[in-house]
Order: C-alpha cells, then sequence, then structure tokens
C-alpha cells in the first residue's frame, strides 16, 4: 500500500506544469513541422533568399528609364527675385562716393558688353535665316502702271521777271447750263521756264509737271504767239 500511495504521489503534478522529462530532454520529431511563428536557426538561411533580389534586378532593367525633369525656365525678374532671397543680409562694407561710382562704371560696361554680344548674336542668326530661306519670287502687280494724261493749257504771259519762272494768265469760257450765259474766267499759274525764251505779252502753252517749288506745278512747252 505504501508503494502504490508513493507512486500516486509522484505522478501527481501541479496543473500548467510539463513533466521534467517532456520539458527538457523532448526534441521534436524529424518529420514534424516547425511551429508557427518560431524563429528560424541560427545558421539556417531561407532557401529562395535570392530569388526576390533577382525579380527585383530583373524588374529594374525591364522598366524603362524615366526621363529627366526638364530645368525650369526662369524670367529674368523671377530669377533676380530668387537670388535676393538667397542674400544672407550681410551688410556690405562701406565705399567711398567714388569707388561707388567706379562700380556703377564697371558693371554698365559690362552690361553694354553682354548687349553688344547678344545683339551681334541675333544679327547672324537673322542673315543665316535670310540666307537659307528660298528666294522669294516678285509679286505681278495688281494693276499695271499706267501714267496720267497731264493737263496742257493755254494762256498769255503776264510776267517773266523772276529768273527762269513766267506767270501765265489762262482765260476759261464756258457757257451756263441752266441760263445759257457765257461766263468768262480766269486763272493764273507759275511755270518754269529754263531757257527764259517767254516774254511778258507772248502766247504759250504750258504743261502738268511734278512740284518744282512751292507754288511751280507748270513747265513751259513752246511759244505760240509772240507779243508785238
Amino acid at each position: 500500500m505504501a508503494d502504490q500511495a508513493d507512486d500516486n504521489t509522484t505522478e501527481e503534478t501541479p496543473e500548467g506544469q510539463a513533466p521534467a522529462a517532456e520539458a527538457g530532454g523532448a526534441e521534436p520529431e524529424a518529420g514534424a513541422a516547425p511551429e508557427v511563428g518560431a524563429a528560424p536557426e541560427a545558421g539556417s538561411e531561407p532557401e529562395a533568399a535570392g530569388e526576390p533580389d533577382a525579380a527585383a534586378d530583373a524588374g529594374d532593367a525591364a522598366a524603362p528609364a524615366q526621363p529627366a525633369a526638364p530645368a525650369e525656365q526662369l524670367s529674368p525678374k523671377e530669377r533676380r527675385r530668387r537670388t535676393r532671397s538667397k542674400h544672407a543680409g550681410e551688410a556690405r562694407p562701406s565705399r567711398s562716393l567714388e569707388e561707388r561710382h567706379a562700380e556703377r562704371v564697371a558693371e554698365r560696361r559690362a552690361k553694354a558688353l553682354r548687349r553688344r554680344a547678344r545683339r551681334l548674336q541675333e544679327r547672324a542668326k537673322a542673315s543665316a535665316r535670310r540666307a537659307a530661306a528660298p528666294a522669294q519670287e516678285a509679286l505681278a502687280p495688281v494693276h499695271p502702271v499706267v501714267e496720267g494724261k497731264r493737263k496742257v493749257r493755254q494762256g498769255v504771259v503776264v510776267s517773266n521777271k523772276a529768273e527762269k519762272t513766267i506767270t501765265v494768265r489762262i482765260d476759261v469760257s464756258h457757257r451756263h447750263r441752266r441760263y445759257e450765259k457765257v461766263v468768262r474766267s480766269s486763272s493764273t499759274v507759275h511755270a518754269h521756264d529754263e531757257n527764259n525764251d517767254a516774254h511778258e505779252g507772248d502766247v504759250v502753252r504750258v504743261i502738268e509737271s511734278r512740284p518744282l517749288s512751292r507754288t511751280k506745278r507748270w513747265a513751259l512747252v513752246d511759244v505760240v504767239e509772240r507779243a508785238r
């Protein structure tokens, strides 16, 4: 009876505790699967450790190269504003009036050189474009050039005192359309006489010409009749 009690005492264990033989000496079977969430052994490596890296390299090689972002085009005003915003705010050393004037002159000269280089470059480009452009054919005039018929008038020389200029009185007479009355009128013009051929009282013919002076718009054609 005593032996049986001892065996019962030995077999009874508190709840929640595994037997000593099972806690320390038990080993998992060879074919048993590892427990869920168990950490891998220190010396072991995953079998497909290199496969994700190879797939990533293949994907990078297959992906097309993305074009570089274009440089931002800034206006001169925006460029100056950004330059001013980057200024540290340090005070410049004091300068004399002569030094400031010399600095302004040097800056103006540098700007003038840049402007000149820019203008020369633009002129060279424009001349190259003109040289490369095909020659344009002359367009035919829409209306043919026709010289108008100039007026010719006959009159009497009333003065030849001016040099190479005569004053001619042109008499005009016509019948009135309604009253059937003969209406006489006269006008005076200045005509160019290159050789001073006409004299006062001569009957001459004059023709329209380009403006020869402030008042001369006519030129002498010939002397029809000499004064007696």
